[in-house]
Formats: C-alpha cells, sequence, structure tokens
C-alpha cells in the first residue's frame, strides 16, 4: 500500500511540472526522470515471492530391502524377529511389517534382475522419511534444485513422493494420516522401534550438502576403528531422534556379502542381551555379539537369508564412545 501511494504522489509531482512555465525547458527531462522513479518504487515495494519452507522431519517411516526368496525371509523376519506381516490398509505388492506400536514399517521387496545379477548393487532400496506435509517437503525440494517425482498416494491414503539423493540413493517422504491408537507390540515382536539405517557414502561432502545444509538434518555422532578416524557418521533427522548413518572408506568392489553388512537398518531394545537370549530360543543360532561398539552401545547383528545386517541395538550407551562425544538425544524405547 505504502509503495502505491510513492508512485501516485511521484505521478502527481509529474503532472504538477507540465502545468509550470518555469520548468517548461526542463519538462521532458524531469519528467522522463519522476516516472522512472516511480516505476522503481513500485518494483521495489512490491513484495517478492516467499520460498517454500522445509516442512517438519520426525522420522523413518520406513525401510525397504530387497529379498531373493519371499518365504525364507518371511520366515526369518515373522519366526526370528517376531514381527507380524500385514500394515492398515496396505495394498502393495511389498510384504509390509508395521513396527509396532509405531508408525514405521519394514518392507520385503522382490529383488529385480539387475539387482540379483550385480553383486555391487545396494540390497537396501529405499529410506523413507516421516514429514508431517510432504507437497511442502517437495515444493521446498523443488525450489532448491532437486528433481523430485510427483506426488502419490497409497491405498492407505499416505501422501508421499521419491527422489535420488546425490548419490543415487532412492529416498522417499511420507506424511500419514494419524496412526491408530489401542494396539501394542505383537507378542513375539523383538523390538518395538525401527531407530536408524546406514548406507554406503563414498562422497561425504556431496552427502552433507543434502542433508545436512540442506534437510537440516543434524550431527549425532562421529568415529571409526581408530580413535582418529571416520568410518561412521551419524546424522539424526530434524524433528526426531531417528538417524542415518553414513558406511564410509568402504572399498569400491565390495562384494555383496560386504554390501550387505554395510546398507544395513536397525532396531532398537532396552536389553540386547535378553534379546540375543530370545534369539537364540527362537532357533537362531548364529549372530554377531552382543557387544559394545565404538559408539558406547551394546548390540548384535543378525543377518537375513539374503545377508542383509539387521542391526538390535540398546537406545542409550553402556560406556563412554570412542573419537567423539554424542552430541544430540537419545531414542527413547
Amino acid at each position: 500500500m505504502r509503495s502505491r501511494r510513492l508512485s501516485n504522489y511521484a505521478l502527481e509531482f509529474a503532472v504538477m511540472l507540465c502545468s509550470s512555465r518555469i520548468f517548461s525547458v526542463l519538462l521532458p527531462r524531469l519528467f522522463s526522470f519522476t516516472l522512472y522513479l516511480a516505476l522503481q518504487l513500485t518494483a521495489f515495494g512490491s513484495p517478492s515471492r516467499e520460498q517454500p519452507k522445509r516442512a517438519h522431519i520426525t522420522g523413518i517411516d520406513h525401510v525397504t530391502i530387497y529379498v531373493s526368496d519371499l518365504t525364507k525371509s518371511r520366515q526369518f523376519y515373522s519366526d526370528v524377529l517376531g514381527l507380524r506381516a500385514g500394515c492398515p490398509q496396505h495394498a502393495g505388492t511389498d510384504l509390509c511389517y508395521l513396527i509396532r506400536p509405531s508408525n514405521a514399517r519394514l518392507l520385503l521387496k522382490a529383488v529385480p534382475d539387475s539387482t540379483k545379477i550385480d553383486p555391487r548393487k545396494s540390497w537396501l532400496a529405499e529410506i523413507g522419511f516421516a514429514t508431517d506435509n510432504a507437497l511442502q517437503m517437495r515444493d521446498f525440494l523443488q525450489a532448491h534444485g532437486s528433481k523430485p517425482d510427483s506426488m502419490q498416494k497409497g491405498s492407505d491414503g499416505a501422501q508421499y513422493f521419491r527422489l535420488r539423493d546425490p548419490e543415487g540413493n532412492s529416498i522417499s517422504f511420507v506424511q500419514r494420516p494419524s496412526a491408530k491408537t489401542g494396539y501394542g507390540p505383537a507378542s513375539k515382536q523383538i523390538s518395538s522401534r525401527l531407530i536408524h539405517a546406514g548406507f554406503v557414502v563414498k562422497d561425504m561432502d556431496a552427502e552433507n550438502r543434502f542433508y545436512i545444509d540442506l534437510l537440516g538434518f543434524r550431527l549425532y555422532w562421529y568415529g571409526g576403528f581408530k580413535d582418529d578416524g571416520t568410518d561412521w557418521y551419524e546424522l539424526q533427522v530434524p524433528d526426531g531422534p531417528d538417524w542415518i548413518e553414513y558406511m564410509l572408506n568402504i572399498p569400491a568392489d565390495a562384494d555383496h556379502k560386504e554390501l550387505g553388512v554395510q546398507n544395513h537398518f536397525s532396531f532398537g531394545v532396552k536389553d540386547v542381551h535378553a534379546a540375543a537370549a530370545e534369539l537364540r530360543a527362537r532357533g537362531l543360532r548364529t549372530f554377531d555379539g552382543p557387544e559394545v561398539g565404538r559408539d558406547g552401545k551394546d548390540s548384535l547383528d543378525a543377518y537375513d537369508p539374503d545377508s542383509t545386517r539387521v542391526e538390535i541395538m540398546e537406545f542409550t550407551p553402556v560406556q563412554k564412545p570412542c573419537c567423539h562425544s554424542y552430541t544430540a538425544g537419545h531414542p527413547n524405547p
């Protein structure tokens, strides 16, 4: 409104000059200058289009992994880990496990032939992040030069879209309807929380520009096999305790087994030794740990039929971590 008034005043001044004999010689130049001033005031006074703001990213919505034999994988995740197959109104072809009582999911996807043939391909198919406004998140990413896919709507009412991070990893942002209450974890479920996912990273700077500078992820912890090295770099989502983990310094020619160790996901438990005893009781004889890692947390590593590592770790450290202290709070059970 103020800019319009200034523009009007400038134009009125120009008209006044036109009617004055004193300035008859200077009128053409003065009129041009006054008109230019009026246009500049209008331009600078007009509000610029606001850039879309980033929506909240509250946690990991889902992890999707490839499997070669659905029957064998279902036996592992259902009978050994105790997850109950079936997610509310899920109608996709992937087998869906709801990690109760949270709204997070684990999805088993039939491996495509190209991935099955190439041992260097990751079998961690996708990490999905929970957001409170998927459309706003998409607009934000698009405004900052990313190329997200189109918005989609799932059979359960979830709104989501996919894109690739700088290293080509498939990620998605999912806005789900409010979770239904009134149910607890399945009776055999080994964990009630999906707390992090890790993947091989070759260009840490490029990934940091995306996850930290653009999306607002924050440092949780980092360390290495040696005190002065960095082999693991963990970033929490901006608005929650879940995190992603860069797996660094992995050879370019790593085979399927090695990549299965590195590209992983993790469940949280209060007592990993109790979880280990339960896994043995269910017939799982081979797994690594429990042992306290360099991050100070007690954990164990189990492997599904396709050698994908499933980490089961306690929510909080039992001793001081190597290398660096934690810089953010830990997730709760």
